[in-house]
């Protein structure tokens, strides 16, 4: 399950730095900040 959200975390990351690099600024950092607080490092919101 770890590693699942692992991957999520990235997966949402990575999409938000492409929105942000696509001048859509409030949806990467909407992205980027669920991408940080879904990964495992973050407050996971299903532990």
């Amino acid at each position: 399950m770890a590693t699942l959200l692992w991957i999520l975390a990235v997966v949402l990351v990575v999409s938000g730095i492409v929105a942000i690099v696509r001048r859509q600024f409030l949806w990467g950092i909407v992205l980027i900040v669920v991408g940080l607080l879904v990964g495992p490092g973050g407050v996971s919101i299903f532990t």
